[in-house]
């Protein structure tokens, strides 16, 4: 079966590094890293569920800093869906290259629950497909990992 159209997007999230975001060695605080993460990741999965979405964070999967930013810098974090259940959605993100650089600063994955008003799960709008969704480098990496974690913690 073909994605849907809600599968096959990315999001992108930029941010200035400030000096209020850095550490005492003047780089990227993790404390900032993961609020930007979860930022990203919120965005991703609201997009990809659809308006009427009421989304909460169920768990933060894996998220891997690579590289120190250091203020001054704008970053770019990518966002896709890379798997989807009947209440759930899988986000990877991916932070592009820093300049000079050939690997990503960041990498990691969020699962979000969609939520009726009593805070339970409930179904989304739109039913996963029953073929898993398939995805291009770097995607496939982070969805690989996250399908070990998933079973592992499962």
């Amino acid at each position: 079966m073909p994605e849907t159209q809600s599968q096959d997007f990315e999001t992108l999230t930029h941010r200035l590094v400030l000096p209020r975001d850095a550490n005492h060695h003047g780089t990227l605080y993790a404390g900032t890293l993961l609020a930007l993460a979860l930022e990203a990741g919120y965005a991703t999965a609201f997009r990809a569920a659809g308006l009427n979405a009421n989304l909460v964070l169920k768990r933060v999967l894996d998220l891997r800093c690579y590289e120190p930013v250091p203020v001054g810098q704008v970053v770019q974090i990518r966002g896709r869906q890379i798997h989807r259940g009947s209440a759930q959605i899988v986000v990877a993100l991916w932070g592009t290259p820093l300049p000079d650089r050939l690997v990503p600063w960041m990498d990691g994955a969020m699962q979000f629950v969609q939520v009726d008003e009593c805070g339970r799960p409930e179904p989304l709008e739109e039913e996963p497909d029953d073929q898993p969704i398939i995805v291009e480098p770097p995607w496939s990496g982070l969805q690989e990992r996250t399908r070990k974690l998933l079973r592992v913690r499962q």
